[in-house]
């Protein structure tokens, strides 16, 4: 029976292997070229991942101006093409108004033209400045609406000017009485009315009576650089008699 000491020390046998140390060393450097080599290629992939990104955002930066571009362009546009529509929807509207006006005028002219032919008559006999006729219409209790129509066919295309006034004859408390021009109008200094025309003018207003008056006969009198003119008509606007001077 053998007896072991456990006090002595214990020993291995370890058999030496040169080419052991040599492969770890090649697998260390081949470890480290590729743990380089996955770097570097790692660098490489951020670098051209962020090249690819500048590039992108160069792009998106360009098209964002490019659209923005674009879009004050189209409002440009389209801030133009209210102006013009507003221009052409003002002139319009002004050459609509134009041409209403301007059918007026032919209107008004067209019946100026028919009312003087009425005045002339048939025969188309030539006359000087005359009074055709003094209308009144009641307007009140004492308030009375004349309207006196002048005319004249011989002086063609010139104009005939001057002032007209007229008188009322009546009877009032049984007596015979003239109310002046300024009594009419209630105005001490009123002046004539002026008339200007090349044709026939139509001379409007109102005057006063006054209360217990009766109308019988209207003066009308016309002055001016022709002279005078007197025409008397009736109350209900007949002529009764005519002078000149």
């Amino acid at each position: 029976m053998a007896i072991q000491n456990k006090d002595l020390p214990k020993f291995s046998i370890v058999t030496d292997k040169p080419y052991m140390k040599k492969a770890l060393l090649v697998l260390a450097v081949l470890w480290l070229v590729l743990a380089s080599a996955f770097v570097w290629l790692y660098i490489q992939s951020i670098e051209s991942n962020t090249y690819k990104l500048r590039a992108r955002l160069a792009t998106s930066q360009g098209n964002e101006r490019q659209a923005l571009d674009e879009f004050k362009a189209m409002k440009q546009e389209l801030a133009n093409s209210k102006r013009s529509e507003f221009i052409s929807r003002t002139a319009n509207n002004q050459i609509q108004t134009t041409l209403a006006e301007k059918d007026e005028q032919i209107a008004g002219l067209k019946a100026d033209l028919d009312f003087y032919e009425r005045l002339v008559g048939s025969s188309g006999r030539r006359h000087g400045l005359i009074v055709h006729n003094a209308e009144f219409a009641k307007a009140g209790d004492s308030a009375w609406q004349y309207s006196i129509t002048l005319t004249q066919n011989i002086n063609r295309g010139g104009i005939t000017t001057g002032q007209m006034h007229f008188d009322v004859d009546g009877v009032s408390d049984g007596k015979l009485k003239t109310i002046s021009w300024a009594s009419l109008l209630q105005k001490p200094t009123s002046p004539s009315q002026a008339f200007s025309f090349r044709y026939f003018q139509l001379l409007e207003g109102s005057v006063m009576l006054p209360a217990n008056f009766s109308p019988q006969h209207v003066r009308v009198t016309l002055k001016g650089s022709f002279g005078t003119i007197d025409k008397i008509f009736d109350w209900q606007s007949k002529p009764v008699n005519t002078t000149r001077n």
